[in-house]
């Protein structure tokens, strides 16, 4: 099997984060499901311009979010490829939940508490958010 690497893209966007997430990521990676980082640290700007499209309920002015911070407390991935067997992974539900059990364990296993914006209160029932954010996950604790 060949070992996974980020791309470009994906590591400047996990360098952007904190150090923890950046070594749950990596450990996910080494799991063999391919998956790439598509934003770690957010600027105020951009976390307005998501507020105002819908996409985030925080507006980085009233209550900063942890992808305000630096270095990130939060990144967003998305399962690789984009497409398989015609459905677009953005309606893949079952894929971003495979990939979030292995970054779960990635967590637990490098010692790292984190919440998944697919379960934010963490019971294992991803039916009881009233705010879905599946590429979602920032650190649980400080």
């Amino acid at each position: 099997m060949t070992k996974l690497a980020f791309g470009t893209r994906s590591e400047a966007n996990l360098h952007s984060c904190d150090d923890r997430l950046q070594r749950v990521l990596r450990r996910a990676l080494s799991y063999g499901v391919d998956f790439s980082v598509i934003e770690g640290h957010r600027t105020l700007e951009r976390q307005l311009s998501l507020y105002h499209q819908g996409k985030s309920q925080i507006d980085g002015v009233n209550r900063k979010g942890e992808h305000n911070y630096w270095p990130s407390r939060a990144v967003d991935v998305l399962p690789y490829p984009g497409e398989i067997n015609g459905v677009n992974v953005w309606n893949d539900k079952q894929r971003f939940s495979v990939l979030a059990g292995l970054i779960m364990a990635a967590a637990k296993e490098e010692g790292v508490a984190i919440r998944w914006g697919g379960d934010w209160d963490g019971d294992g029932n991803n039916a009881d958010s009233n705010f879905n954010d599946l590429p979602h996950f920032e650190l649980a604790e400080d």
